[in-house]
C-alpha cells in the first residue's frame, strides 16, 4: 500500500492511494546458469539472448476537495529482449529492446525502442570503459537492477535526473581497486540538449563507493542479494552540466548551471533467522532557481531544483515457501520541489510482501 501527499502554499491537497494487487517478474538472467540461449562465433565471440517481463495489476484510488475516483489497470511494467556478449576477451556489447508500460491506461500500441545499446572495453579490473547509451551513474537506486529491487519499484523522482531520466548517451570509465573494496566511475554524456540550452556542453558525473564487507564489484547494483552476501557499502556522487537553461528565456539571458550531489548507504546481513536489508539515500539538485527567473524556460521539469531522501528496509524469511522466497519490505521517501508557487513537498510510504526466486535480471 502506498500513500502519497502533495502540498503547495495554496493549501490544496491531493492524496493518491496506490494498492498493487499483484506483481510478477519472470527474469531469466542470474549469471551463466540462468541465462538464455548462447551462440558462439569465432575464437572468443559469444551472443546471449534473454527475455524478461514484469506484469503489474494496480488498483488506484484518489480523492481531492472536488473529486474522487478509482480505477483498476493490468499492464506490462517492463517487457524486454536483450542481446549481450563478447567480441573477444577485451570488447563486449549489450543491447536492450523495451516496450515499457504496455497496455497501461488502455495504450496497447506501445513503441519498441533501444533502452540500452553500448560497447564495453575491459582493459583490466581497475580500468573499464562503456561507450553508448546506458544507465547514468549518479544515484544508487537508478543503478539497482530493475528485477532485483527490494521494493516494487524505484523512487518516482529521486532516482532519476531531470534530463536523460535513467539513461544517457556518452562514455564512462570505471574500475575496482583494493580487491574491489573501492570503486570509482567518471562519465561524460549528453545531458540536456536542444535549442533551449545556453550552450551545448557535456554532462559530467562522478561516483565512488566503499564496500566494508563483501564487495559490490559490478557497474550495476542490486536492491537485495537475497541473503547471498554480507554487504555494507557507502557511496557518493556528483553531477554537473554547464549552462543548461536561461533564467530569462525570452531575452536569452541569465545562464544557469545545474549541479547535484547524493550520498547513500546499503546494508544486507544474512542470519539463521533470515536476511535483513536496509538502504537509505539523500539527494540535492540545484539549477540556480531557474524557475524563478524573469521569464523561466517553459520546458523545465518540476525536478529542476529538487532535494529529498528515502529509507527502505526488508526482511527475507530463511526458508522457501513453495517455489520461491518470501520477503517483507517497507519504504518511506520525501521530496521537496523549489517552485515559484511555493516549496511543494511529496512524501510517501509503502509496504508489502513479495515472493522472489533466486533468478533475477541484471539490467
Amino acid at each position: 500500500m502506498k500513500r502519497a501527499t502533495i502540498e503547495s502554499n495554496r493549501g490544496k491537497r491531493r492524496t493518491a492511494r496506490l494498492a498493487t494487487a499483484c506483481a510478477f517478474a519472470l527474469a531469466g538472467f542470474a549469471g551463466a546458469a540462468a541465462a538464455g540461449p548462447t551462440l558462439t562465433f569465432g575464437k572468443e565471440g559469444s551472443l546471449t539472448f534473454n527475455y524478461s517481463v514484469q506484469g503489474w495489476a494496480q488498483d488506484r484510488g484518489y480523492t481531492s476537495s472536488s473529486d474522487s475516483g478509482r480505477s483498476t489497470d493490468f499492464f506490462l511494467r517492463r517487457n524486454r529482449l536483450t542481446f549481450s556478449g563478447q567480441y573477444n576477451d577485451l570488447v563486449g556489447f549489450y543491447a536492450n529492446l523495451d516496450a515499457p508500460a504496455d497496455s497501461r491506461g488502455g495504450d496497447d500500441d506501445k513503441s519498441i525502442f533501444f533502452r540500452d545499446a553500448y560497447i564495453t572495453v575491459d582493459h583490466s579490473d581497475a580500468m573499464r570503459f562503456i561507450v553508448g547509451r546506458f544507465k547514468n551513474t549518479f544515484t544508487r537506486e537508478n543503478l539497482e537492477a530493475c528485477f532485483d529491487a527490494l521494493t516494487m519499484d524505484r523512487a518516482e523522482v529521486l532516482s532519476y535526473t531531470p534530463w536523460g531520466g535513467s539513461r544517457d548517451t556518452g562514455v564512462a570509465m570505471w574500475g575496482n581497486l583494493a580487491d574491489a573494496k573501492f570503486q570509482y566511475r567518471v562519465m561524460a554524456s549528453d545531458g540536456r540538449e536542444g535549442n533551449e540550452v545556453v550552450k551545448d556542453s557535456p554532462r559530467l558525473t562522478a561516483r565512488v563507493h566503499v564496500s566494508l564487507l563483501d564487495p559490490e564489484y559490478d557497474f550495476g547494483y542490486r536492491g537485495t542479494y537475497l541473503g547471498t552476501r554480507r554487504v555494507l557499502t557507502i557511496g557518493a556522487a556528483y553531477d554537473y552540466q554547464q549552462k543548461v537553461a536561461y533564467g530569462d528565456f525570452v531575452g536569452k539571458d541569465d545562464a544557469k548551471d545545474t549541479k547535484a550531489w547524493t550520498a547513500d548507504i546499503f546494508y544486507e546481513q544474512p542470519t539463521a533467522a533470515g536476511t535483513i536489508t536496509a538502504s537509505a539515500a539523500v539527494m540535492r539538485r540545484d539549477t540556480g532557481k531557474a524557475h524563478f527567473g524573469l521569464s523561466p524556460d517553459p520546458n523545465l521539469p518540476t525536478t529542476t531544483d529538487l532535494e529529498g531522501w528515502y529509507v527502505k528496509a526488508g526482511y527475507l524469511l530463511p526458508s522457501k515457501i513453495g517455489p520461491g522466497r518470501l520477503q517483507v519490505f517497507g519504504r518511506h521517501e520525501r521530496s521537496e520541489y523549489n517552485l515559484p508557487s511555493g516549496i511543494a513537498t511529496r512524501s510517501g510510504t509503502a509496504s508489502a510482501s513479495t515472493t522472489s526466486s533466486t533468478a533475477s535480471c541484471s539490467s
